[in-house]
């Protein structure tokens, strides 16, 4: 198994620093050092209001959202640290539509910076479905620290996945 599956497409010269981190039992401790404040965002009511709040910031205009949960089912192994869905339903002669975020339960306990990151991403996709250029600008207009925080998110994944072993 592949100790930086969460960095595939990066360059070499990155995955050995990466990889001289984890030999050195030094990546958790940086990561520590730089995003050390955790959040208090705990339970499913939190965290709705904190996403609620992001998407008034940002995208005030878009759809509503109807559930926004932690969720234990979503497995980082299988690449999935949040869905967003749409679930429509015929109410009498209307299509009624909800939006739902469900968030993988492992940003329960992550630094606050990767928490606002992942609800960004998901938030993002509201209004663009594929991870491509639009999708990304807007990503960046939430947050434009957002790919650096993506970045050490994976090296977050990877750190806990050394400590797994």
């Amino acid at each position: 198994m592949d100790a930086l599956k969460y960095l595939g497409g990066y360059p070499a010269h990155v995955l050995e620093q990466v990889r001289a981190l984890v030999e050195r039992d030094r990546l958790g401790t940086m990561l520590e050092e730089k995003y050390g404040q955790r959040h208090d965002v705990r339970s499913n009511g939190q965290l709705y209001d904190y996403v609620q709040a992001l998407k008034e910031r940002h995208l005030r205009r878009s759809v509503p959202l109807g559930k926004v949960v932690y969720d234990d089912r979503l497995q980082v192994m299988k690449h999935a640290l949040g869905t967003h869905t749409a679930i429509s339903r015929v109410q009498g002669s209307r299509l009624k539509a909800r939006r739902e975020i469900r968030i993988a339960s492992v940003f329960r306990d992550a630094p606050a910076d990767f928490l606002r990151m992942i609800a960004i991403h998901e938030l993002a996709h509201l209004k663009e479905a594929e991870h491509d250029r639009a999708f990304y600008q807007l990503c960046t207009h939430m947050d434009p620290a957002y790919h650096q925080l993506e970045f050490d998110l994976r090296l977050y994944l990877t750190h806990l996945d050394s400590v797994r072993r």
